[in-house]
């Protein structure tokens, strides 16, 4: 019997597709026409031997066959990244001191940091989960290599912009919230999403008072889920028992970017910028 091999440029688009919600969006993001992303996906399907998609309204839905191929395609583009990377730094050691702003935290240490470490387990790497006012100032201090955070208008020359996200008015996923005066669940000032907040609030007119601030964005996913109150941030690690709400103020957008401490980083410094590049922008 002859073995099948899936292409592994169509698995990309395929999964590319899935997370983006339209294959145009993943077009353009991979550099290739969308009759390209056609073709592929149609080599796909015929190497799968049964339809992968099926039309849903105006768009595109997972077939059953589309859902099972999606879990192995991820593995498979998994392994194949973590093998380039492996390969890409047999030569890498030393130490990479990383600091995350706390919205990703659990999402970076459990997918990025995890395939670093296998890939180079003779690098070692000290990792640092703080706000994002910390990040600067250690960065600026020499205490860390890399930071990825929110950006600011701090004066730092090393900063490479990944993207523009929405900011978000998030509550309780159980409870409404009181509309006036808003109740605000907020980090400790300063704050780039709670001045969003009240500075959005105050625009519109909307009365509003702070029923509770903590210094880690752990207290406040606990104070909003038990419904003590809203709080702004984007839709990146949001935890299951808070949702976005709708009906409040428009708020801005905010750049993420990840910050270097020097204009040449070290080699492992510059594996692991790639690689968190690589698994947020794609």
């Amino acid at each position: 019997m002859r073995r099948t091999n899936f292409d592994m440029d169509a698995l990309r688009s395929f999964c590319e597709g899935v997370d983006l919600g339209s294959f145009a969006k993943a077009a353009d993001r991979l550099g290739r026409s969308t009759s390209a992303i056609s073709m592929q996906m149609k080599k796909l399907e015929g190497q799968a031997g049964t339809d992968l998609l099926r039309k849903s309204g105006r768009g595109l839905e997972l077939t059953a066959a589309g859902e099972t191929l999606l879990g192995y395609a991820r593995r498979i583009l998994d392994l194949n990244d973590e093998a380039r990377t492996a390969l890409a730094g047999l030569e890498l050691e030393g130490t990479v001191r990383l600091g995350l702003q706390e919205d990703f935290g659990e999402r970076l240490l459990s997918n990025v940091l995890g395939r670093f470490t296998r890939s180079h387990p003779d690098l070692q790497i000290e990792a640092v989960i703080a706000r994002n006012s910390e990040l600067i100032a250690q960065l600026q201090a020499g205490k860390i290599d890399l930071a990825l955070g929110w950006h600011t208008d701090a004066t730092l020359p090393y900063v490479d912009l990944l993207g523009d996200y929405p900011m978000r008015w998030i509550g309780s996923a159980t409870q409404d919230p009181a509309r006036e005066p808003v109740r605000l669940v907020a980090l400790q000032a300063p704050c780039l999403m709670r001045k969003a907040a009240t500075d959005a609030l105050d625009r519109a007119g909307i009365p509003w008072r702070v029923v509770y601030t903590s210094a880690s964005l752990a207290g406040i996913w606990a104070a909003v889920a038990a419904g003590l109150g809203v709080t702004v941030r984007t839709n990146l690690g949001l935890p299951g028992d808070v949702r976005v709400l709708d009906g409040l103020p428009a708020l801005p957008g905010i750049r993420l970017a990840l910050y270097s401490g020097a204009a040449t980083p070290s080699p492992a410094c510059k594996r692991m910028a790639a690689l968190i590049k690589e698994h947020i922008v794609g």
